[in-house]
């Protein structure tokens, strides 16, 4: 996978100078893939796609819809490690990562948080809103907000999820003591994970009437989205205003992350709050109705693509999501490359008329 790490170790992660680059290496994983994953190659050709040649921009790859992942388990190749979706709809998607795409992955995640200031050699504290680790928890999610800990040397761990006879349960009470104890301290605190369960603990504060100072560059990280509590999401306006009323961290000091198992880029928002498109992906919006590709500025399907991995499928995923494409230089904080608004989720009867697509090209029947 030359031109893969090529395209990771690109200094700049939002030039926008490497397209062809990017589509060169997206050709070079879907050669990889159907000669390794007969239930991709099978899909690739039911689409009318017999081979590279045949793929002159990146809209032209073999798209897999995630809720398809979540139903059949596709593999490309040998590997080193396996991540799996939260399961909150009841199926998870095994997404398989062999050494050159973890490698890959390091070198992303480096570029992207120095370039929005978050890697620190300060020591800190870190509040996790999200899942203590343990050997049954596979999720993906929980790995990376473990993984994001490591983005400033950890003087201790703090999770709000803890594992139990009964599953997972959350402890707010012992992240309301540990705040007190931090409060006191000099070091600053990094919370990381759910945005749902850090705006439960400002409501919950809120209503005790309870504010704490936290120390100078003191900041929150959220990631994982809101999940079953999807109804209950916060406009960011509201989150903001009750992150400095309840302890006391400015909105500049607040970052969003958006990813997906399915597609493990890591999008950190700008200071406009912009989920600018890195270099190691690429974002199509489609029609829901034809699939086809829409101009950027219209609504539809979130079609995300990247070669990071070759041992899982994962080059072109659609998800249920739909978004938005702006142009990028509309955006005050000086990145160029597009920005990814999310704006609402498809409806599951009719994400399933696309995996479906798919699933019956799998049993032979071609579309």
């Amino acid at each position: 996978m030359k031109l893969r790490r090529k395209l990771f170790a690109s200094k700049d992660p939002y030039d926008c100078t490497r397209s062809q680059l990017f589509l060169d290496a997206c050709k070079e994983n879907y050669g990889h893939l159907i000669s390794h994953c007969d239930d991709y190659k099978k899909i690739s050709e039911g689409l009318g796609i017999k081979g590279v040649e045949d793929i002159s921009a990146v809209s032209d790859l073999p798209v897999i819809p995630t809720m398809l992942m979540k139903q059949h388990d596709f593999r490309s190749g040998r590997y080193m490690v396996m991540a799996t979706s939260s399961g909150t709809s009841g199926k998870m998607s095994h997404v398989r990562f062999e050494f050159g795409a973890l490698m890959a992955a390091l070198r992303m995640s480096i570029k992207v948080t120095r370039y929005h200031g978050i890697m620190s050699f300060k020591p800190c504290r870190y509040i996790v809103m999200g899942y203590k680790p343990h050997r049954s928890n596979k999720t993906a999610v929980a790995k990376t907000a473990y993984l994001t800990t490591f983005l400033a040397p950890a003087i201790s761990r703090k999770f709000i999820l803890k594992h139990t006879a009964e599953g997972y349960k959350p402890d707010f009470e012992g992240i309301v003591e540990a705040l007190r104890k931090y409060e006191k301290g000099k070091a600053p605190v990094r919370f990381m994970g759910f945005p749902s369960y850090t705006f439960f603990l400002f409501r919950l504060l809120e209503e005790r009437g309870l504010s704490f100072k936290l120390p100078k560059n003191s900041r929150i990280m959220l990631g994982g989205g809101w999940k079953q509590f999807y109804q209950e999401a916060a406009d960011k306006e509201t989150f903001y205003k009750l992150a400095k009323k309840t302890l006391n961290i400015d909105e500049e000091n607040i970052t969003e992350f958006f990813g997906a198992v399915e597609h493990p880029i890591l999008y950190t928002d700008c200071a406009a709050h912009h989920f600018h498109v890195p270099v190691y992906s690429n974002i199509v919006i489609r029609d829901p109705d034809t699939l086809e590709p829409l101009e950027m500025g219209k609504t539809g399907l979130v079609n995300l693509i990247s070669p990071l991995c070759k041992a899982t499928p994962i080059l072109s995923v659609m998800t249920d999501d739909l978004g938005i494409l702006h142009d990028g230089s509309t955006c005050p904080c000086g990145v160029k490359s597009p920005y990814l608004e999310i704006v609402g989720r498809v409806a599951p009867e009719d994400i399933k008329t696309c995996a479906a697509g798919a699933a019956d090209i799998l049993q032979g029947v071609k579309v």
